[in-house]
């Protein structure tokens, strides 16, 4: 290894030589006019770096900063401190701002660690310890965990190209800055970081009882629709339970059925949303005490629930004496200008239908703001569930989406996101009837996709690989049904893509349909 040493005094020795006794050797920028490094001040020694002894071209004062004191962290242990930024700036010849990036890159990588008013630490051992972890698949068995298609469906959204999986608006349809302005505000409030009310703040438990019909005293905030689902159906059910699907149906709803032991049955869906001569067969031949649907919107294909429906399909949980879990997800603001038919709780009086709704999906991803609308012991069982799994929902997300939702410009958001999710489409439809005239499909009039089936049969999971890997990702239709199927299908989202780049998305997975089918 290579040292580098302030070098002051000697003739013909640059400051970028190595104090090494190789004269010659230089490091590129270290030398330059100006560059001179400081005299040495006793208080300060001099501080060994080791850096490779392979000579560095090109490579920016940040690069070499970064390289040296990920040099020093590795001589150190863990939580030791480094140099202050005086020493360093002293010791390496470059300026404050410089030590101040190049410490905030290797704190983003997790090599270092600083701490206010106490300085910069070495965050962790650079290398990761020998382990071996074998015992624990004895000790952990058979996962009971099923994602459901969720890992595949975050995977393919992370992947480069066009995609048409991303069930969340892209950040040029969101309204980030008013819902970050929203955050700073509440974050500001007096007492916004204390324990808010177990079931919610006040204010916000009456928005959300307004927009579904029901009593504020109705209504449990939680974190995300996700999160009341899960504490829904854990609430309700003992594992090994039959629980109804409308299928296809969002496969969230099948990872948490299936991870909590219960045991789904698929129940099939026409144009007119859930067939009740099936829905009312299955819950006499499995004894079943609960329904999941979507009767707004649903997703995958933007099915409404028909008018003509709705009563029967809650005298039919009547007489079995079941809930209803309607998902009513963003079915409030997710509509594309039409407005959507008022939720099935509305409907019941006497606490069949267990609403759920969320925000996410009409504001930002990481906005895990939901709500559950229930009426009789029910509500108080799944509120316990949720004070066990995680107290309460924080408040300063409650309190910024109070702000949030008080002003005109989230009405303004809803009419915006309404236009475009209509636009966007209609251009897959035109687009799809271009590059897929032989497939068939339904344009919805909300909702965030469409449900694609496609001619002949396909190994949908293939076909969604085939697609990755030429450019566009696609969700296959296998991760929305509850058992076989003889028709294959794809779940094709706009929600995230812009309408330019629609039809090239289409053209590339019309491109993966046919050559799959020339490979089968």
């Amino acid at each position: 290894m290579l040292f580098a040493r302030k070098l002051r005094g000697k003739p013909g020795v640059q400051a970028g030589h190595l104090a090494s006794g190789l004269p010659g050797w230089e490091l590129p920028g270290w030398g330059l006019p100006g560059w001179e490094l400081p005299a040495e001040n006793p208080a300060f020694p001099p501080l060994p770096i080791a850096l490779s002894s392979v000579l560095i071209d090109k490579d920016s004062s940040i690069d070499r900063t970064v390289m040296a004191l990920r040099s020093l962290a590795e001589d150190r242990i863990f939580g030791e401190r480094l140099p202050s930024s005086r020493e360093l700036t002293a010791q390496l010849g470059v300026g404050p701002v410089t030590v101040r990036r190049a410490v905030g890159q290797l704190v983003a990588e997790g090599v270092l660690s600083t701490r206010p008013g106490a300085g910069t630490f070495v965050a962790r051992p650079t290398a990761r310890p020998d382990a071996d972890t074998a015992w624990q698949q004895v000790a952990l068995g058979a996962s009971p965990v099923d994602p459901a298609g969720l890992d595949l469906a975050f995977r393919l959204r992370s992947m480069d190209g066009l995609s048409l999986t991303g069930g969340y608006l892209d950040a040029g349809l969101r309204s980030d800055s008013r819902v970050a302005a929203a955050l700073g505000r509440a974050a500001r409030r007096p007492g916004a970081l204390e324990a808010p009310p177990m079931m919610g703040l006040q204010e916000l438990r009456h928005w959300f009882a307004t927009e579904l019909g029901v009593d504020a005293d109705d209504v449990l905030i939680t974190s995300g629709g996700q999160s009341a689902l899960s504490a829904t159906m854990r609430a309700i059910l003992p594992s090994g339970s039959p629980v109804l699907f409308e299928t296809p149906t969002y496969p969230g709803a099948l990872a948490v059925a299936r991870s909590a032991g219960l045991v789904p049955v698929p129940v099939p869906v026409d144009d007119k949303g859930i067939r009740v001569e099936f829905l009312e067969r299955a819950f006499q031949t499995t004894s079943a005490r609960l329904l999941y649907m979507q009767p707004t919107f649903a997703n995958p294909g933007g099915t409404v629930l028909d008018d003509s429906r709705r009563r029967e399909v809650i005298d039919a949980a009547t007489g079995a004496g079941a809930f209803i879990i309607e998902d009513d997800w963003a079915a409030r603001w997710l509509s594309h200008g039409q407005v959507p038919p008022p939720p099935l709780i509305r409907d019941d009086p006497h606490g069949h239908v267990i609403t759920l709704s969320s925000l996410t999906k009409a504001t930002a991803p990481s906005l895990r703001v939901g709500a559950i609308a229930a009426r009789g012991p029910v509500l108080q069982r799944v509120a316990n569930l949720r004070l066990v799994d995680e107290h309460f929902m924080a408040r300063p997300l409650q309190e910024a989406c109070v702000d949030l939702l008080s002003t005109s410009s989230w009405r303004t958001q809803v009419r915006v996101v309404a236009v475009t999710l209509r636009e966007r489409a209609s251009t897959l439809a035109v687009a799809l009837t271009r590059h897929l005239p032989e497939a068939r499909f339904t344009v919805p009039n909300g909702g965030i996709s469409i449900w694609l089936e496609l001619p002949g049969h396909h190994d949908e999971l293939s076909l969604s690989e085939r697609a990755a890997s030429m450019g566009v990702a696609v969700l296959p239709g296998q991760i929305f049904k509850v058992g076989e199927s003889d028709r294959s299908h794809l779940r094709l989202a706009f929600a995230s893509i812009e309408s330019r780049d629609i039809d090239r998305a289409v053209m590339l997975l019309s491109r993966a349909v046919r050559t799959g089918r020339h490979q089968e």
